[in-house]
């Protein structure tokens, strides 16, 4: 084989490498960007515990909730106590409630973020119903516990001594494929959704 033609084939093998290569990175773009925000807090990702630390600071932190419904989806949707105000490393239950103001069944899931975006790394939900899919009857309502706490390990941080206020955000979007239903007791007027 000519000189030629051994670079020709090397660099046919280095093109197809380079394809497949960006390939596999889009497919894993997105699982590594989640993983990303969940351990740093980039974008106001918040993290998950199974209980609130036993450590409480003398530092008060106001919580202040949002609830937001996203285009096509015929719910009202808002929190039952618009702040809260607790120490760092305080563990608090707030109530968020959706009705359907439509004459359908809808089914809905919702997103969420914590503002300031650099809060979000020491913002722990213990439970919430966020990434959930909530399916409600014509005029049925449902009242949603959020769970959480202020990681006493804010106070180590620095760049978060500005730190007094945080917003927790979601926002309900309509599911277009909802998951397939299980056989189980009709839904009541009101209820209460956890994850």
């Amino acid at each position: 084989m000519s000189d030629l033609g051994r670079r020709n084939k090397f660099v046919a093998f280095a093109a197809v490498s380079l394809v497949a290569g960006m390939v596999g990175m889009s497919y894993a773009a997105v699982p590594l960007y989640k993983l990303f925000c969940a351990v740093t807090g980039f974008g106001g990702t918040t993290q998950r515990a199974d209980a609130a630390p036993a450590l409480i600071l003398d530092r008060d932190v106001t919580v202040r909730f949002n609830a937001d419904v996203g285009q096509g989806l015929g719910w009202k949707f808002q929190p039952l106590q618009r702040d809260i105000t607790l120490k760092v490393g305080q563990e608090a239950l707030i109530y968020y409630r959706a009705t359907n103001v439509s004459d359908k069944p809808i089914v809905g899931m919702a997103t969420f973020n914590v503002t300031p975006d650099k809060a979000g790394q020491y913002f722990n939900k213990i439970a919430c119903f966020c990434f959930t899919e909530q399916r409600l009857e014509p005029g049925q309502s449902i009242d949603m516990p959020v769970s959480f706490f202020v990681d006493p390990r804010i106070a180590e941080d620095r760049n978060l001594d500005d730190v007094a206020n945080i917003a927790l955000s979601y926002t309900f979007f309509p599911v277009d494929k909802p998951a397939p239903r299980t056989t189980a007791a009709a839904p009541s007027k009101s209820g209460t959704g956890v994850n």
